[in-house]
């Protein structure tokens, strides 16, 4: 039996679940994403107390790894790797447009579809990857600049699920296609639980150390006139 408490800042809406053997039994949601920094920890704390888990019982610490909003991923990364290092426990770095993925797959229960997440990266570009059922990369996680025919050649060959907040911006230029699908899929920590759950017995564990988020890109520091 393996508790692991995992924690998700990646976007606007940060998050703490607490899951055993790979499903999530608790859950809580912080939408405002200012205070992160300052909910994450608190949260951790509420989320053992409410289900009677002390720090020992924990077996890892899991964090949405990127790629996502710079300053949520830091907070999140940071908040890990300080519980990691007070508890003595090993860190699981989850990627989070695979835990997106992993979410919609289970909503939607499409064995068959393809599974494309789309976080906002600003102006006409997104985070993304295309996974399939068995949430393997198809497309290889990457910052894409939208145009109305970027992904033609993965639509061609069957449906593709489109979800996050950066897939309204995809809709608005796709023309109309049969095999290009767009849900509402609210990521949370829970998402995390599988794919946390398979990185332990793995023991597929970051290093405490030197272990940095995913970015994908540099961040843009823009120049004062």
């Amino acid at each position: 039996m393996a508790f692991i408490l995992s924690i998700d800042t990646a976007t606007s809406t940060g998050s703490v679940s607490l899951a055993r053997d790979g499903k999530a039994i608790q859950t809580l949601v912080n939408e405002q994403q200012q205070d992160h920094a300052a909910t994450m920890a608190v949260y951790v704390q509420q989320i053992l107390r409410e289900q009677g888990i002390t720090a020992a019982e924990l077996d890892a610490v899991a964090v949405s790894a990127g790629p996502g909003s710079y300053t949520g991923l830091r907070v999140g990364v940071a908040t890990a790797k300080g519980l990691c290092y007070a508890w003595n426990k090993p860190l699981l770095a989850v990627s989070t447009l695979q835990m997106m993925a992993q979410g919609a797959k289970d909503a939607v229960q499409d064995e068959n579809a393809w599974y494309c997440p789309m976080l906002d990266a600003r102006r006409q570009e997104v985070f993304t990857a295309i996974y399939d059922a068995k949430l393997q990369p198809v497309m290889e996680p990457q910052a894409l600049v939208l145009e109305p025919t970027s992904l033609d050649a993965w639509l061609a060959q069957r449906k593709i699920y489109f979800f996050g907040n950066g897939s309204p911006k995809w809709a608005a230029m796709l023309p109309s296609i049969d095999n290009a699908v767009f849900v509402d899929h609210e990521m949370t920590a829970a998402h995390m639980a599988p794919l946390a759950e398979q990185l332990f017995h793995q023991k597929s564990f970051a290093d405490l150390a030197y272990f940095s988020p995913f970015y994908l890109k540099g961040y843009y520091f823009p120049q004062k006139p």
